[in-house]
This record gives structure tokens, C-alpha cells and sequence, in this order.
């Protein structure tokens, strides 16, 4: 217990910090004065992925503590695997690493507020009443200081930046390995087998709702469809670390049981259908994103082409050919005194 604790306290400052070595301050300014990135933030992380948390949970009729657990990790800002994703799919990086930072920030507060909403329908079981909204603040507060770091990093050393954030990515995907290697080994192989049905039948139905809200909410500010694909991907991608660090850290093991392992089959499921999304766009939409390059560039070469006639119709104008200057003929003049 201690040493998966050391190793999900561990997880989640690399991944801030190299969450943190991603964010310029150039383009951090820029999406300030114009906040579309903030927007789509709050309202992908904490008004549509806890609403579609809650109304899983009620249409799967949850117990308390399995209930607990989706809406934890439905609270949660976005995670670092949305940053891999959208590369892969082409995707506005701006717009992601800011979406991630924004929701993280806002999660201090947002985060605490929204458990404290969704929760009022279970509010008379042990696990709400000892639902500790000030452990989980503490522990987003925490998040904070990694993030500053990795700021500061990229503004003095952007070499050193871009290794810190591969290093972040990587670990991501290992200590999900190393967390699911260990918490089988310890907790017996019949652990999976005591999570109902329904909780496996939510893994897989959240990121994929996610993803179609995300991408749903893009359409309507009429962004383009590589910044759709983005907030797609930025909306059902959760940060699963923090979850599972708020689940270890703040909740007593008995109390908590089996449902710890839910970010960890979050994680699991969200991962494998953004592969799937990112498969199928290597598959058909990849060939439509070059032609809209080669189309914008056609469109450039020929505006570059008139330009240039137009250029050589302009410096054209007035002047005298090799024909027209031989067949000038000089009259002798005579200077009358």
C-alpha cells in the first residue's frame, strides 16, 4: 500500500510537470485575449463529463461507492494522453496543452463543487458523508507547484522542456502498466472479478461519450475539423493519475474496495478507443487532410503566379523594346540664332 502510494504521488508530479513544460507563454497569452480554449475547457470537463458521469451512474443504478468512483474520475480535469493523441491525429497543439492546463487550474475549484452537486443524491451513505472535499483540494493545490515548475523550465530551458514533457508521456503509459501489475499482484487476481458488470459496461461508454461531446461542442463554435478532432480527444481524455491519486490517498482501502480500480479500467478503455479514432483517421481522414494542405497551397502558388504577371505588366508599362529603340531615327536639328 505504501509503495503504490509513493508511486501515484510520484506519477502525478511528473505528469504536471511535464504538463507544465508544454505551456509557452507566448501562445498562453494568446489564448487569454481570445478564450475559445478556457471555454471549451469548463464546459467539456465540468459541465458535460460530470453530468454524463451522474446520469451513468443513475441509469446504471450504482451503489454508493461505485458511484463515487465515476463521478470522481468524471470530475476530473483533462489528462496528458489527450496531448499524445493529437498529435497523432493532426490536431491544434495549442489548443490541447492549453485545454489540459486551463481545466487543471480550474479544477481547484470546479472539482470539489461539482462532487459536492452530483453527490446529493447518494448524500446519506458513509462513503459521501466522508467524501473529503477538502483532502481532494489539498490534493489538486499540490498540482500546482509541479505545473509552475514546468512553466518556468520551458521559459529558461526549452531543450530541457521538450525532454521533461517525452519523459511525462512515457510515464504515463508505464505506470498505468506498473499500477495494474501491482494492484493485481496484491490484491489477488479475483479483483476484477468483484466489479459488477455495469461499472465495466461505464469504462467503456464514458471516453466514448466523451469523445462525441467533445466533438459535438467544437461543431457548434464552428471550429475546424482539426481543432474538432482536438477537443474531442481533450474532452473524454481524463486525468486518471489524479484520480486514482485522490482514490489512495484521501479514501481508507476498506472503505473504498474494488472501486479503486475504475480510473485504472477508465484509463484502460479511454486509451483503446483513442487508438481506434486515431487508426481510423490514418485510414480515411488523413487523405482529406492533404488535399485541404494541397489545396491551400495551390491556391497560394496561383495568387503568387498573378501576382508576379501583374509585377511584370506593371514594370512593363513605359518602356522602350530593343525594336522600338532601333527603329527611332534622330533628326538633325538646326539651332536657330
Amino acid at each position: 500500500s505504501q509503495g503504490l502510494s509513493v508511486l501515484v504521488g510520484l506519477a502525478l508530479c511528473v505528469t504536471m510537470l511535464g504538463l507544465g513544460c508544454a505551456v509557452e507563454l507566448g501562445h498562453l497569452g494568446q489564448q487569454l485575449r481570445r478564450p475559445v480554449g478556457l471555454l471549451l475547457a469548463l464546459l467539456g470537463q465540468f459541465v458535460a463529463m460530470p453530468l454524463l458521469a451522474f446520469l451513468l451512474a443513475l441509469i446504471f443504478a450504482l451503489d454508493e461507492v461505485a458511484a463515487v468512483a465515476v463521478l470522481l474520475c468524471g470530475c476530473c480535469p483533462g489528462g496528458n494522453l489527450s496531448n499524445l493523441m493529437s498529435v497523432l491525429v493532426d490536431g491544434d497543439m495549442n489548443l490541447s496543452v492549453i485545454m489540459t492546463a486551463s481545466s487543471t487550474l480550474l479544477a481547484l475549484f470546479l472539482m470539489p463543487l461539482c462532487l459536492w452537486v452530483y453527490s446529493r443524491h447518494w448524500i446519506n451513505t458513509a462513503v459521501v458523508q466522508l467524501l473529503p472535499l477538502g483532502a481532494v483540494s489539498l490534493t489538486l493545490g499540490s498540482t500546482l507547484l509541479p505545473i509552475g515548475l514546468g512553466v518556468l523550465i520551458r521559459y529558461r530551458y526549452s531543450r530541457a522542456a521538450d525532454f521533461l514533457v517525452k519523459i511525462s508521456l512515457w510515464s504515463l503509459l508505464v505506470t498505468l502498466v506498473i499500477l495494474f501489475i501491482l494492484t493485481g499482484t496484491m490484491l489477488g487476481p479475483d479483483l476484477l472479478a468483484h466489479i459488477p458488470a455495469s461499472v465495466y459496461a461505464i469504462a467503456v461508454l464514458m471516453p466514448l461519450a466523451g469523445y462525441a461531446l467533445g466533438y459535438g461542442l467544437a461543431t457548434v463554435f464552428k471550429m475546424p475539423p482539426h481543432c474538432r478532432r482536438t477537443v474531442s480527444l481533450e474532452t473524454g481524455c481524463q486525468n486518471v493519475q489524479l484520480c486514482t491519486a485522490i482514490l489512495k490517498l484521501t479514501f481508507p482501502p476498506e472503505l473504498i474496495g474494488s472501486m479503486y480500480m475504475f480510473p485504472l479500467l477508465y484509463a484502460l478503455f479511454q486509451s483503446a478507443e483513442a487508438g481506434l479514432f486515431v487508426l481510423v483517421y490514418k485510414m480515411y481522414g488523413r487523405d482529406s487532410y492533404k488535399q485541404d494542405t494541397l489545396g491551400e497551397e495551390e491556391d497560394t502558388d496561383i495568387s503568387y503566379k498573378k501576382l508576379k504577371e501583374e509585377e511584370v505588366a506593371d514594370t512593363s508599362y513605359g518602356t522602350v523594346t530593343t525594336e522600338e529603340h532601333n527603329a527611332i531615327q534622330m533628326e538633325p536639328t538646326q539651332t536657330a540664332l
